[in-house]
C-alpha cells in the first residue's frame, strides 16, 4: 500500500498514537497477500465466561474489540451471537495477525453514550434491522463518527431490514444515505486483498437447509456511508452475517471458506478504521 501520513491519521484527536503505531505495523509487516491457515487451531485459550470476567477482568490492551448496544423491540437484538462471536474474532485476530497489535483479553459491549462511545474508533453492529435510536442515540453517534469513528453493520437480511437500517441511518445524517461499494475501494485492499462479495450464513441456514441467505436478503452487497472528506464512516455488510461465522468457525459442519471471508472482511475494516 502507498505512504501513509501519521499526521492524517491522528487529526481526529481521540485514536491513541500507540494503537495508530501498532496498527501501521500490522499493515507494513504482513501485507495485503497474507493468507490465514486452511482450519484454525482451537488449541488456543477458551474463550472466558462472563462469570469469570467479573471475577477477574482481563488485561485491556491498545485495542478493544467492542459492541454497540442499542434499543429494539425485536428478540436479540445487539446481544446476538454474543460474546462467543466477538471472543473468538479476537482469538483469530491474536493468533492470525502477527504484529505489534496489542488486544485486549476480553470484547466489551458499549452503552449508547458519549463518554463509553469515544473509548472505542470501531464499533460492531450486530442485527441493526432491530436497531430503534433516539434523537439522543443519533446525536451521538452522529458525533462519534464525524470525530472519527467507525461503524459495522451486520447481520440484517431483506427489503424490510434494509429500509429499516436505511431510516436509522437518516436519524443520524439527515442530509446522507449509503452508497454501494464496490471492490476497488481501499477498504477492501488494505490488509487482504478481497476480490468477491462473500454472502456468508447463518450456521443453521447452511448446516441444516443447504443455503446461504434468509428472509429474502438473495444477493450479498457492500456499502457505506461517507464524511465530506470521503472517509468511510459507516460499513453495512447487506444480505450476510459476518458474526455467525466468527461464532461458528470452530465447528467442522460450518463451511471454512465462508469463516475465512468473515475474518478477512473483519480484519480490512478494523485497520482501514484505525489508519484513515
Amino acid at each position: 500500500m502507498g505512504r501513509i501520513r501519521l499526521g492524517s491519521l491522528l487529526r481526529r484527536g481521540w485514536i491513541p498514537l500507540g494503537v495508530t503505531a501498532l496498527l501501521l505495523l500490522l499493515v507494513w509487516s504482513e501485507g495485503a497477500g497474507q493468507r490465514l491457515p486452511r482450519r484454525p487451531d482451537f488449541s488456543w485459550p477458551s474463550p472466558r465466561s462472563r462469570q469469570e470476567r467479573a471475577r477477574q477482568p482481563g488485561r485491556v490492551g491498545e485495542f478493544t474489540f467492542a459492541r454497540l448496544e442499542y434499543a429494539s423491540d425485536g428478540w436479540g437484538g445487539w446481544t446476538t451471537d454474543y460474546p462467543k462471536a466477538d471472543e473468538q474474532f479476537l482469538l483469530g485476530m491474536r493468533h492470525w495477525v502477527r504484529s505489534g497489535l496489542d488486544l485486549s483479553d476480553d470484547p466489551v459491549s458499549v452503552a449508547m453514550d458519549r463518554h463509553d462511545l469515544f473509548r472505542h474508533p470501531f464499533l460492531y453492529v450486530v442485527e441493526p434491522g432491530q436497531m430503534e435510536l433516539s434523537a439522543e442515540d443519533a446525536s451521538a453517534l452522529r458525533e462519534y463518527l464525524l470525530r472519527g469513528g467507525f461503524l459495522l453493520l451486520d447481520d440484517f437480511w431483506g427489503e424490510y431490514e434494509w429500509a429499516h437500517v436505511q431510516r436509522q441511518l437518516l436519524l443520524v445524517f439527515p442530509d446522507r444515505s449509503p452508497q454501494p461499494l464496490s471492490l476497488d475501494h481501499p477498504v477492501f485492499h488494505c490488509y487482504f486483498d478481497l476480490t468477491q462479495v462473500v454472502q456468508v450464513p447463518n450456521y443453521h441456514n447452511i448446516v441444516y437447509r443447504g443455503r446461504t441467505h434468509e428472509k429474502g436478503g438473495v444477493r450479498p452487497s457492500y456499502w457505506g456511508l461517507f464524511d465530506e472528506e470521503e472517509r468511510l464512516m459507516v460499513f453495512l455488510a447487506r444480505n450476510s452475517d459476518n458474526g455467525d461465522a466468527w461464532e461458528w468457525i470452530d465447528d467442522p459442519g460450518y463451511p471454512l471458506p465462508y469463516g475465512l471471508a468473515a475474518y478477512k472482511l473483519a480484519t480490512n475494516l478494523i485497520v482501514y478504521a484505525m489508519t484513515h
